[in-house]
Parts: C-alpha cells; structure tokens; sequence
C-alpha cells in the first residue's frame, strides 16, 4: 500500500473514493457533505460505524474522537468496509488532537494498513486487494497548520511499525508444518540480511554446551530441533541497552501431559511472544533508532514420543536451579527461564522484556484484549502498560506477592514449574520466571504475557480474525519513548 502527503485539499485530489472519518458524531461539520443521505441511510456516526455512498464515492466512518486510539480503529474499519468493492485508491483528510501531537495521524495510517491484512496463504481462491495507493490531504480536521515534513515522519514511522506487526502476524498464522524452529530461525536470518541486523543461532550442540537443559527437555521428543535465536542492533552512540525475550513455541501438544484435543487447535500461536520479538526487531532495525536492542527466541516445539520429558523430572536450568515438573504443559516458562539466562549471560542490559503467551490463567483474569505485566519493579511494568496504551494495545499490570510465590514452592526441588493452587497462575509462572532473573537485572526486567491477545478466532478494532501481532507496537512504542527520555 503507497501513502501519498500533499498540501492540496481533499478536494483537488485524485482518488477513486474519499474516506470521511465523523468525530462524536458531528454531522454538520464541513467535512460532511451528505447529511441528508446519511440520515436516509440510518447513519449515526457511531465508533467504527460505516456507511458507503456509492453514488458519492464517499465512505464515513464515524469516531468518538480525535485521539489515536479512536482514529485507529476507524481507519481500520473504513479500510475493510471497502474490501471487495472496485475502488483502488483513497483520499482523506487529516484528524489531530492538538496542534502539536500528529500522534493521530501515525495512528490513521497504522490503521489503514493494519485494516487491510488479510491472511490467505492457504486459500485456493484469494481475494484481490483493490487499495492500492492512499492520498492523505494536510487539510486538517480542526483547521490546524500541519507541518509536511513532519507529517512526512510520522507516516513512515507508522508505515514501519504496522508492517512489522502484519509481519508478525504472518509468523504467528503459519501452520506448524511450515513453521517449525529451523524455519523461524530462517525468517529471523532472512529478515536479519535485509535489514542489516546481527544474527546468530544456536543449535543443539550448542545449547547443551551452554548447558540449556530445560529447554532441550522441551524440545526432546520432536523430530524438529530447537533453535536459540539472537538478533541485535547496535547503533552508534546507543542511548541505552534493551533486551528482548521471546517464547517461540511453533506448536504445543502439551507434551505428556497432553492438552484436550480442542485447546490443541489454535497451539501455532504459541510462537507469538518468539514472532513478536522478530518484528520488534524489524521495526526497530528499519527506523534506525539510536538504542541498542537484542532480541532472543527460543523456539521449540513440545511434542510426545518415547523420549518425551516426564512429569516427576528433575531437570536442571543453565543457571544451576533445579526445577521439578509436575505438568509437561507448563514448558513455555521452561524454554523462557533457559533463554532468559542466556540473553543475560549475553548482555547487560539497561533494560529486559520477555513476551510470551504462558498462560489460560492471563486470559481469564483479564480477558482475550489484554496483556498482562508482572515483575519486580513498579517502574518498569508502567513503562509498558503506559507504551500500550499510547500504542493502541492494552495491557494492565498483575502485581506479584508472597503468598503466590509460596505455591511454586517444591519439596524435591528448587522450585516447581507449576502452583500447587488453580488459582492467579498468570503470576505463580511469572514469579517462575523471576527465579531466573539475575540480581543485576532483578529491577530492570518485565514480564508481558500475551496469551490474551496475540491470536483471537474473531476480528476486533484493528485486528483481524487470527494473529494480532500483539506486543510489536507497543515494544517499538516503549524504545521511542526510552530514546526521548535519554535525550531529556
């Protein structure tokens, strides 16, 4: 999809069909053309809400305002409106908050693109994408002078941004056959080329010289062997030092303890947090942003056989703690506590994020939209829930206490990788996780379960049915803000 900026109004642009976005409902506003059509056609402006007039070549599409979360979802929703009609091109205006903040301009076209997804990789018969090329007009909403330069910026901030999820979502959606460890690890690489990241791979050898135990558990019983992934970007005169750490399960059976056949369907989405990490780095890589920022994938998949790791194993992580397995299902934080000590071996960093969807227990407790953000530290989980929001993903922090952390407490063991209770299990496995966080970084790290989000079997705001790419925009969102407050 081409983006074209111009200073000419909406008026004297080319374009097959013009997208009016109508804020709270406000129909007498100049950009309005059609009340009395509107109002025939039972149009009231509602967020999300859409209404095509063909004779006019005009779509609207209503939002309750001009904040990007908003114009984000209209956009997106006005862009599916136009599927599998024969307009090839749009023009619209734009819609800003204040005369500052062009926040709502990156997020419109976040939304454009993110509204046209589609994944058919598997359809005999594919839809034909008419939205070729999009002409977005300075003329503003509220009559603000916007700056073309800029403006120009921010676009192809969003452009990147939004691609690297839809990146993302790719990965996610690809079935398990076609996606195992050895091929996530050739996307990484190939994306790596491309954009000029640092690449390096570990495979079995060297995982069980790094003496990655846990994780080669998991791994044990598939034909496909796991791979260790590790993409930086290291810019000169980096402002700070991000890591990143993903759980790239490419499919999950549950192992020996083996998942109900209807949990099974969907388990190619365990590879999300892993996927999300790939684009983050993608984005990151192609904005050039002056951080340095590695990203890490475990990528495994857990599967059932002869040589499949038990329940009542001991097995013994690569920072010498002893973990008892009680349910083979609970091997994401496995694979995760693993890679998370290598990441740390690798780098110090100034600050230490792992994604993953771990556990049903997030889902439940705060529904199928949301992430959950737990750690140590009250700073750090509000570094991301505040990137969420400003990024149009949600997330709520889950705060941990110590009589949860008793429940994962073994008796044979250092620690178990299940509670001993069915109930906060988001944050009995992330307070799992915090054993395998070092002193130096015991402060600095955030553990984001997507488990909600990162793939939904219906379409929602800018989501379609399947992978979101859940965690990417907000990630990109959170290494911007770190760069503007390095500069403060």
């Amino acid at each position: 999809m081409n983006f074209e900026l111009t200073q000419l109004p909406v008026a004297d642009i080319q374009g097959d069909i013009e997208v009016i976005i109508v804020i709270d409902k406000n129909t007498d506003h100049a950009f309005v053309q059609d009340k009395k059509l509107l109002k025939k056609a039972g149009f009231e402006g509602g967020q999300d809400e859409t209404s095509l007039l063909v004779s006019k070549d005009r779509l609207y599409v209503g939002a309750d305002s001009t904040l990007s979360k908003d114009i984000r979802t209209a956009a997106a929703n006005a862009i599916k409106a136009l599927n599998g009609t024969e307009y090839r091109s749009i023009k619209v205006a734009t819609y800003l908050n204040s005369s500052k903040c062009t926040n709502s301009l990156r997020a419109m076209v976040e939304g454009f693109i993110l509204g046209a997804y589609t994944f058919e990789n598997y359809k005999t018969k594919k839809s034909k994408k008419k939205i070729k090329h999009i002409s977005i007009s300075l003329e503003e909403y509220n009559g603000y002078d916007v700056d073309i330069e800029k403006a120009s910026a921010v676009i192809h901030k969003a452009q990147i941004v939004a691609d690297a999820t839809n990146f993302t979502r790719n990965i996610v959606n690809t079935t398990p056959d076609d996606c195992y460890p050895d091929v996530m690890a050739g996307i990484a690489e190939t994306m790596a080329g491309e954009t000029g990241l640092k690449y390096n791979v570990l495979k079995p050898k060297e995982l069980r010289k790094e003496k990655m135990e846990t994780l080669l558990a998991v791994a044990r019983a598939s034909r496909h062997k796991p791979r260790v992934i590790h993409l930086a970007h290291k810019p000169k005169d980096a402002k700070c030092v991000v890591t990143l750490v993903g759980k790239g399960l490419t499919y999950d059976s549950g192992g020996l303890s083996l998942k109900p056949a209807d949990f099974m369907v969907t388990m190619k989405s365990d590879k999300s947090g892993g996927s999300a990490v790939i684009g983050i780095m993608k984005a990151v890589a192609e904005m050039n942003l002056p951080v340095e920022v590695h990203g890490f994938v475990g990528a495994v998949e857990n599967m059932i056989g002869g040589d499949a790791y038990k329940p009542d194993d001991v097995l013994v992580a690569k920072n010498g703690k002893t973990i008892e397995v009680r349910n083979t299902d609970a091997e994401g934080r496995l694979v995760l506590a693993d890679t998370l000590c290598y990441a740390q071996q690798e780098v110090q960093a100034d600050y230490l994020f792992d994604f993953a969807t771990l556990t049903g227990a997030c889902v439940v407790g705060v529904g199928n939209y949301t992430s959950g953000v737990m750690g140590n530290s009250d700073t750090m989980k509000s570094l991301v829930v505040d990137a969420a929001k400003r990024s149009g993903e949600l997330a709520t922090a889950l705060d941990f206490n110590p009589y949860l952390k008793k429940t994962i407490k073994s008796e044979i063991a250092d620690v178990c990788n299940i509670s001993n209770t069915r109930y906060g299990g988001a944050i009995t496995a992330a307070q799992f996780l915090s054993e395998f966080i070092d002193e130096e970084h015991a402060e600095k790290w955030a553990h984001i379960d997507i488990a909600g989000p990162a793939y939904v079997e219906h379409a929602w705001g800018e989501n379609p049915f399947g992978a979101s790419g859940a965690g990417v925009r907000m990630m990109v969102k959170l290494i911007e803000n770190l760069v503007e407050t390095e500069e403060d």
